[in-house]
């Protein structure tokens, strides 16, 4: 391991770039790229890499970019992109297209406003859009949880048992271009955590077509197959987790990570990087006798639907904070969660940091004090701190 001060664009181009170097063996790496703020110095750092076996393909936009991994990976290649905000939404055609051909790319997202009006900063609405296209979807709290996803999402999406997409979220600007300690892995070591990708159904010499129609019959079984893949990704994630530590030496967070938990009546839930601020107002209200934790939401989809029952049982009241907005709903986590509370309890959604807006402790402690005054629950609020 050697540690130095990276981004988190720079930590994912270097965990792609080490990814791709694994598969050498096989049928090596191939990467379709866009730049977008905030990720283009992610792909910058990419397209200055040496891989062997390894290709970067610059192109003239997000949809192509997708397009050309979607080439590689029915190739049978490890491939990789990133993207953010309005590059999501226009490459989502594709997006959805390497779902269903269940083809394990692996993509950077940074979570951005989308526009108009346009906006540079974070908010979680754009990767959450695509929720429905069959992409597992981690969301990070740093740049080392960026790194090592990366790593992992090649692990895990090439999986027999698994063979989907998968989609490593962290927020703008707070992680994006922020610079912290980061243990990058020898390649010695990443080529023994990821074997070389046999892809099954992958083109061979043989005729073969790509995209043919469907029947009835054959989309419910095609989606139904992918749905099954999907709910067991979560198991397949345990095995993950063991063997990235057996080989770096560290334990990659949970699907759902809990803080303070233990005792707690009330619980606050979160996603990326907000989890960091609400650890600090909980490290209070602990001080002033509230019995309150956390959870954060790592793994999106699937939905950790049994980890999320275990941690909110017993919990009489719940606050889950949204960095997104759907309109007419309100917040998307708030909307997935609640029918995981159990009966009886408050659950009160609050969407919050929109746009980059702040997220600061006096944000939460506004947020834990309507919780605990509140009689009963309403539809999803913005709270302005006062």
């Amino acid at each position: 391991m050697t540690q130095e001060l990276l981004t988190a664009n720079h930590a994912s181009a270097l965990a792609a770039t080490l990814a791709g170097r694994a598969n050498r063996s096989a049928r090596g790496f191939g990467a379709g790229v866009y730049p977008i703020t905030p990720q283009t110095e992610c792909i910058e750092l990419l397209c200055k890499q040496d891989i062997e076996k390894g290709h970067v393909v610059r192109v003239e936009s997000e949809h192509s970019a997708m397009a050309v991994c979607i080439g590689f990976a029915i190739g049978g290649s490890r491939t990789f992109t990133a993207s953010s905000s309005n590059g999501l939404a226009y490459m989502a055609e594709n997006v959805f297209a390497a779902g269903f051909y269940r083809l394990p790319i692996v993509m950077m997202a940074v979570n951005r406003t989308l526009g108009p009006p346009w906006n540079i900063w974070v908010d979680h609405g754009d990767t959450l859009m695509l929720r429905d296209a069959g992409w597992i979807q981690f969301y990070c709290e740093d740049n080392q949880e960026v790194a090592d996803t990366i790593l992992a999402a090649y692990r895990l999406g090439e999986d027999a048992r698994v063979c989907l997409p998968v989609m490593v979220c962290q927020d703008a600007f707070v992680l994006s271009h922020t610079i912290a300690q980061t243990d990058m892995p020898e390649q010695a070591l990443v080529d023994k955590f990821l074997p070389p990708l046999d892809l099954k159904h992958r083109i061979s010499l043989q005729a073969r077509t790509v995209g043919g129609l469907d029947g009835a019959h054959e989309n419910e079984l095609h989606r139904w197959q992918q749905e099954t893949a999907m709910r067991g990704t979560e198991a397949v994630y345990a095995e993950v987790q063991t063997a990235f530590e057996e080989v770096f030496g560290r334990k990659l967070p949970d699907a759902v990570v809990p803080y303070r938990m233990d005792d707690a009546e009330f619980v606050i839930v979160s996603m990326g990087t907000t989890h960091s601020t609400v650890r600090h107002v909980i490290d209070a209200a602990r001080e002033r006798g509230v019995k309150v934790g956390a959870l954060r939401v790592r793994l999106f989809r699937p939905l950790p639907v049994q980890a999320l029952e275990t941690w909110l049982e017993g919990r009489t009241r719940i606050a889950v904070l949204d960095r997104d907005l759907c309109p007419g709903l309100g917040g998307i986590l708030w909307s997935e969660v609640r029918p995981l509370a159990p009966q009886g309890a408050l659950v009160q959604g609050y969407v919050m940091g929109l746009g980059g807006g702040d997220i600061r402790p006096a944000n939460i402690e506004k947020v834990l004090a309507d919780l605990l005054a509140r009689e009963k629950s309403e539809r999803p609020v913005l709270l302005e701190v006062g």
